[in-house]
């Protein structure tokens, strides 16, 4: 039985970069092992297909296209940390008697070293997120081509 493809509901935005999925279709993976925390060693963390599995966007779009989401991984980090700086402050409170600050930020720094593979990768989907939108009709039109 044929499916019309007008029936089917567009995916969420949110949603498909959470589950680092192609901007261009929303349902591609972009990266070949979907769980950033699978191995110890980690080489796998940028394992990304060259093109999307779906629609066949290529991901990277010029040499170096990559190095950009160094600003994006900086301001999850920010945004972050500020979050735990007040999460820090309505739960548990800085006085100036004792070491919570210090406390505070050792706390800070483990959270984002452990969070740091994500980041990374969530940094890439982002980034890619700025340059790309979603394609309605990605399966009738050729994918959008850089370089």
């Amino acid at each position: 039985m044929k499916t019309n493809d007008s029936n089917v509901p567009k995916p969420n935005y949110w949603l498909s970069i959470f589950k680092m999925k192609c901007p261009r279709c929303r349902r591609g993976n972009m990266f070949k092992d979907g769980r950033t925390y699978r191995r110890i060693s980690l080489k796998h963390i940028f394992d990304m297909h060259e093109h999307c599995p779906e629609c066949g966007q290529k991901f990277e779009m010029e040499p170096g296209f990559w190095y950009g989401t160094a600003y994006v991984s900086y301001a999850l980090s920010v945004a972050i940390s500020v979050a735990t700086f007040l999460a820090w402050y309505v739960l548990i409170g800085f006085n100036t008697s004792d070491n919570r600050i210090y406390w505070c930020l050792g706390t800070n720094g483990v959270v984002l070293i452990l969070i740091q593979p994500w980041l990374m990768r969530i940094s890439r989907v982002l980034y890619l997120h700025f340059f790309l939108s979603y394609d309605k009709d990605y399966k009738q039109k050729k994918p959008t081509a850089f370089g």
